[in-house]
């Protein structure tokens, strides 16, 4: 009697990755149990992918935590004391711009696309994100507030204003890029915007 083929190794790690690529490019509402069975390989079952991972919801938020431990260090910058709070931002801002064009994984953020509208059972996915954004808008503050401390920005500065106009930016960039906008024009339109810091500079009113 022939023997039976053995089944593919199922790789949960392999399978996280994949999971992060199709929730980034799709969505998590469009990212259906079967688009995900599909996409990660292995041949999963329904029963299999509930006993690796609990729920597509289990599922998301650990993508979302690998997302932030790979992609997401792009941003790391702000919350470097080692480096002036300009040169922070821009860092951010600029290595950000080109890992959401690279051809490698979806365009755009994850943490911005994924789940920009959710029906009202899944809102605890968009807190999810909104809590993970809020991070970085709390790292731009962060910097602002190292350089009006430093006397490199005016002691007049609306803190959290300014900073949330370069954190509007930076969500800015997620929908450009899935639009096909070229990571050449993104990074110079983070030169145009750090013009707004430089004009509020004491050294710019010398």
């Amino acid at each position: 009697m022939a023997q039976m083929g053995r089944p593919r190794t199922f790789d949960r790690d392999e399978a996280v990755q994949q999971a992060m690529h199709l929730f980034w490019q799709h969505g998590y509402e469009a990212t259906s149990l079967s688009l995900l069975k599909a996409g990660i390989g292995g041949g999963i079952t329904a029963p299999s992918f509930y006993a690796a991972f609990g729920s597509k919801e289990a599922l998301f938020r650990e993508v979302v935590e690998r997302y932030l431990a790979t992609h997401g260090q792009v941003n790391a910058s702000l919350w470097d004391n080692s480096l002036p709070p300009r040169q922070a931002v821009e860092l951010a801002l600029r290595r950000s711009a080109r890992m959401q064009t690279e051809r490698s994984h979806p365009k755009g953020c994850l943490l911005v696309l994924s789940a920009s509208t959710c029906s009202p059972e899944h809102e605890a996915v968009q807190k999810l994100l909104a809590s993970r954004r809020a991070r970085a808008r709390g790292g731009f503050q962060r910097c602002v507030q190292r350089a009006v401390d430093a006397g490199e920005l005016p002691t007049d500065t609306d803190v959290r204003a300014f900073a949330a106009s370069f954190h509007s930016f930076l969500l800015g960039l997620s929908v450009q890029a899935r639009d096909g906008v070229p990571g050449t024009v993104l990074d110079a339109a983070v030169t145009e915007i750090l013009r707004s810091w430089d004009a509020r500079a004491p050294s710019a009113h010398a």
